[in-house]
C-alpha cells in the first residue's frame, strides 16, 4: 500500500503555528515580491481566488479581515523538514514529493490497521510540529492522491484518514473524482477528454488501453493502470536536477545595461553554487530578459539566448562571464526590464567532465570555489562575491508582510513572556 500525506493549507498552517490567534481566521500568503496569492486558509477561499493579484484584492482583504503574509520560505522549508522527519519514522520508504506532500510505501503491513496508523501519524505530526495533515491510503500512488482528497474533503467523517482498500470504494471514489482533478491530467488533456465525454476518473478507466496509449502516450496508459489499482509508479529516488534556474522579477524596472549585468552575474553565481552542491557542472546557459507584460502602456521586449560553453563548468567566474556575454547580444537600450534569469542546462556529474584539447577552465577555479563556499558557509551566505557583483546589494524581495524566521534565525526566536 501507498500513502499520500498532504499538509493542510501548509503555508497558512506554518504561520498559525507561531501565531495561534489566527486559528480559524482567514489567511492568505503572497508570492515573491508580494505579487499574487499562492496559498489560502479554508476561511479565505470563498473570498480570494488562487493566483489573485494582491493589489486588486486589497479592499477584499480589509473587508473580510483577512490576514496577509509575504511568503517566508526559510520558515516553510524548515517546518517541512520537521514534518518529513516525523513521517520517515513510519516507513523507511519515503518520497518527499513537494514541500508539503510525501508518499510513503508500506511493505509487509498486511496485518496492520492502516487507518489507525494514519491517525497516529496525524497525532504525532501535530504533536511535534502543530501542522495538520491528511492521509490517503491506496494500492497505487495515483489512487492514494484520490484517497487523500477524500480524507481532506470529508474530514468531519474521515478524521483526516481514508483508505481505498476495496473495489467498491475505488469505483465510488473514481466516479466522484472529476477528470480535471486527477493527478497528472493537465488542463489541455482534460479539455480533450471532456470533448469525448470523459468527465470523471472512472470514465477514463473505461477507455481501451490501445486508445489511451495512442492518444495520451505511455504516460497516460500508466495513469489508467494506476487508477485501476495496478501499481506502475514506484517511489522515486532523489536525483540530481537536470535543469537549474535562478530567475527574479525586479522590485523596480531596470533600464541600464550595467544594472542588468550585475543581476545576471548574481543569478549565474547562484546557479553555479547549486551545481556545486549537487556535484555537477553544466554545458550550456540560457539567459532571458523580459519587460513587464502587464504594463500595456510600456514598450514590450522579451528575448532569450542559449550559449554553449566550451567546457563543462560550475565556476562562478566562468558562468558569470558567459552569462554576461550572452546578455550583451540580447540587451536593447530603451526598454524597462522587469525580469531576468539564468538557466543552466546540459548538466553532468563534475567527476565526468570531458576535457578539451585546446580550451579548458583554469584549474585554480575549483580550489577557489571550494574556498569561497567554505568562507560563505562560515561567515554568512553570499558574503564573498565576484567583483562584478554589487557588494552592498543583496537580493531583497518586496516582503511587506513577512513573519519572523522563528526556527532558522537566532535573532528571531519566539519569545515567551
Amino acid at each position: 500500500m501507498f500513502a499520500l500525506i498532504d499538509c493542510n493549507n501548509f503555508y497558512a498552517s506554518c504561520e498559525r503555528v507561531f501565531n495561534p490567534k489566527l486559528i480559524g481566521k482567514p489567511i492568505v500568503v503572497l508570492s515573491n515580491n508580494d505579487g499574487c496569492v499562492i496559498a489560502r486558509s479554508n476561511e479565505a477561499k470563498p473570498f480570494v481566488p488562487m493566483g489573485g493579484v494582491a493589489f486588486q484584492y486589497k479592499d477584499i482583504f480589509k473587508q473580510y479581515n483577512i490576514t496577509v503574509f509575504s511568503s517566508n520560505y526559510p520558515l516553510y522549508g524548515d517546518m517541512s523538514q520537521r514534518v518529513m522527519d516525523v513521517l520517515s519514522t513510519y516507513s523507511p520508504d519515503i518520497e518527499v514529493y513537494s514541500i508539503d506532500e510525501a508518499f510513503l510505501q508500506f511493505k509487509g503491513f498486511e496485518n496492520y490497521n492502516l487507518d489507525d496508523y494514519g491517525l497516529d501519524m496525524i497525532t504525532k505530526v501535530k504533536q511535534f510540529t502543530h501542522i495538520p495533515i491528511s492521509v490517503g491510503f491506496a494500492p497505487t500512488k495515483a489512487l492514494s492522491k484520490v484517497a487523500n482528497k477524500i480524507a481532506k474533503k470529508y474530514s468531519d467523517r474521515t478524521k483526516g484518514v481514508y483508505s481505498l482498500d476495496t473495489e467498491e470504494k475505488r469505483i465510488k471514489a473514481l466516479k466522484w473524482t472529476k477528470i480535471e482533478d486527477v493527478w497528472g491530467i493537465g488542463r489541455q488533456i482534460s479539455k480533450k477528454l471532456k470533448a469525448i465525454n470523459i468527465n470523471t476518473a472512472y470514465d477514463y478507466t473505461q477507455l481501451h488501453d490501445s486508445y489511451v496509449r495512442r492518444e495520451f502516450s505511455v504516460v497516460g496508459l500508466r495513469l489508467k493502470h494506476e487508477l485501476e489499482g495496478k501499481p506502475t509508479l514506484q517511489l522515486e529516488e532523489i536525483k540530481t536536477k537536470k535543469n537549474i534556474a535562478t530567475t527574479r522579477s525586479f522590485a523596480n524596472n531596470l533600464t541600464e545595461l550595467d544594472d542588468l549585468k550585475e543581476r545576471v552575474s548574481t543569478f549565474a553565481t547562484s546557479c553555479a553554487l547549486k551545481l556545486r552542491k549537487q556535484k555537477s557542472a553544466c554545458n550550456a546557459l540560457m539567459i532571458f530578459v523580459h519587460t513587464n507584460r502587464h504594463k500595456k502602456d510600456q514598450a514590450q521586449y522579451n528575448r532569450n539566448i542559449v550559449v554553449k560553453l566550451p567546457f563543462a563548468s560550475n565556476s562562478d567566474i566562468t558562468l558569470s562571464q558567459y552569462a554576461n556575454k550572452a546578455l550583451l547580444t540580447i540587451y536593447k537600450k530603451g526598454y524597462a526590464y522587469k525580469k531576468a534569469g539564468v538557466i543552466v542546462m546540459g548538466i553532468v556529474p563534475e567527476n565526468t567532465i570531458q576535457h578539451n584539447l585546446f580550451e579548458n577552465e583554469n584549474p585554480k577555479h575549483q580550489e577557489l570555489m571550494r574556498t569561497v563556499d567554505k568562507l560563505n558557509s562560515r561567515i554568512g551566505y553570499n558574503k564573498v562575491k565576484l567583483a562584478n557583483q554589487n557588494i552592498q546589494k543583496t537580493w531583497i524581495m518586496k516582503q511587506e508582510k513577512l513573519s519572523k524566521r522563528y526556527t532558522t534565525d537566532w535573532n528571531e526566536l519566539l519569545e515567551v513572556q
